[in-house]
């Protein structure tokens, strides 16, 4: 059995793959092989897994930039909805807004301040067009007015290298990528773009506390299967997948990545997709954004 994770190693979709997967290996009675199909957005990964067998012995990590792609790129790569059976929704991660310690700003105020006075000097990094981090960027822009050049990567690995690095002044990040930099202070986190405060670093704001309202972004990863894969496959599977996260060595480790494990009904994930990918094809659209 192969889960795909549609993006590069040592992002947050393939540490929870690699968390996950002795636990689903345990229950399934068979070896799981987490497998980096990484390129155009997730979407060679995607397109692979919604042209595998639907016999349940191919799964897909989805996560924030499935449900952004179908609107970015023209023609769009997959359909979300039709091309994919729900199987589990694994959690939700808090977005955190971290600089490089060297950016004069210890606070969002202050940030927002440094980037009016200076328009066009600070730089926001994403992992690629479309994701989580540029949609975050283009919505700070949207809603404080500054001006902050995006520059796009190939994946997360080589954001991380050039921000603690310093070439790359802000970006936002999947809390449990970054939450260790920031605990050793490689990183500055000044807020979440959740409705309320992370446990795991409890003393950084959310973004309506920083004085910046209707700023969230929910970074969320579940696990998707082609579409007529068989009701009784999806239905072990997603047994499989809940009895995973609720293991106490794998909830342990969510709780200390920051993650919200989120076991629910397959359909609930199937109704949230369809919701996000509702919610921001209204923003790609409303401010142009497109795949380069």
């Amino acid at each position: 059995m192969t889960l795909v994770v549609p993006f590069p190693a040592g992002g947050t979709p393939d540490i929870l793959a690699r968390i996950l997967s002795d636990s689903l290996a345990k229950r399934l009675g068979q070896p799981l092989i987490v497998e980096n199909r990484a390129g155009a957005g997730g979407n060679i990964g995607a397109q692979a897994v919604a042209r595998a067998a639907p016999d349940g012995y191919t799964l897909l990590m989805c996560a924030f930039g499935c449900t952004v792609a179908p609107s970015l790129y023209q023609p769009a790569p997959y359909d979300i909805v039709k091309d994919f059976a729900p199987v589990a929704m694994v959690g939700t991660v808090p977005s955190v807004l971290v600089v490089n310690p060297k950016v004069p700003a210890k606070t969002v105020p202050e940030l927002l301040a440094y980037a009016r006075a200076n328009p066009g000097k600070l730089n926001s990094a994403s992992s690629g067009v479309g994701g989580s981090a540029h949609l975050a960027t283009e919505l700070l822009k949207l809603r404080t007015g500054i001006d902050v050049a995006h520059i796009p990567y190939k994946g997360a690995g080589q954001v991380a290298a050039d921000l603690l690095g310093g070439q790359v002044d802000m970006y936002f990040d999947n809390l449990p990528a970054s939450l260790a930099n920031i605990r050793a202070g490689k990183l500055r986190a000044l807020a979440v773009a959740s409705a309320q405060r992370a446990p795991a670093i409890p003393d950084v704001p959310t973004f309506a506390e920083a004085g910046v309202a209707d700023f969230l972004i929910t970074p969320w990863f579940g696990i998707m299967a082609p579409a007529r894969t068989p009701d009784a496959t999806l239905a072990t599977l997603h047994d499989a997948f809940n009895e995973a996260l609720q293991a106490p060595e794998v909830a342990a480790k969510m709780r200390e990545l920051g993650v919200e494990t989120a076991a629910g009904p397959r359909q609930a994930l199937g109704d949230f997709v369809a919701a996000e990918t509702a919610r921001w094809k209204d923003v790609i659209q409303a401010n142009h954004i497109r795949a380069e």
